[in-house]
């Protein structure tokens, strides 16, 4: 049988047999990707293999929350991913279950990734998560800034 000559496979974007997996799980799929200077939040409903969003957060909205903006080249740390995730937990008015989608991004114990796993958990989403893997506390909330943008999103 001859493989499918996919264009986006070519180019290393998309993983079809993961996609495949994800799309049979018929979860809403939390969807974290990364940008030179963002990190990217969404929420995601697929029927017959087309990707709805339902929700979306940049860590760029961070700002208007109370991060400084002589701080902006650092929103993709930990804490403002952590941020981030609780922004689209808050957003997220429905409690189904969602999956996480992280794409192409390495699989790594204490990333970014987790961090806004972790931040949608705590935001009142509903995503089943292993604490071992998230960044430690301190890392997270080690801006001084943190508790200050905490405090705006949970308003």
């Amino acid at each position: 049988m001859k493989k499918l000559d996919k264009k986006r496979r070519r180019e290393g974007k998309t993983n079809y047999h993961k996609r495949l997996t994800l799309l049979k799980s018929k979860y809403l799929r939390l969807v974290v990707r990364k940008t030179n200077k963002y990190l990217i939040l969404q929420i995601v409903e697929s029927k017959r293999s087309q990707d709805k969003v339902l929700i979306t957060v940049s860590t760029k909205e961070l700002l208007k929350y109370g991060w400084p903006k002589e701080k902006a080249g650092s929103l993709k740390s930990l804490g403002a991913a952590y941020l981030a995730g609780l922004l689209i937990g808050k957003k997220s008015s429905e409690n189904s279950m969602a999956i996480l989608d992280i794409g192409l991004i390495p699989n790594t114990k204490g990333s970014r990734v987790y961090a806004a796993v972790n931040g949608f958990s705590d935001g009142g989403g509903n995503i089943k998560h292993n604490d071992k893997i998230a960044p430690a506390k301190e890392k997270i909330k080690k801006e001084e800034f943190f508790n200050k943008v905490n405090e705006e999103i949970l308003k």
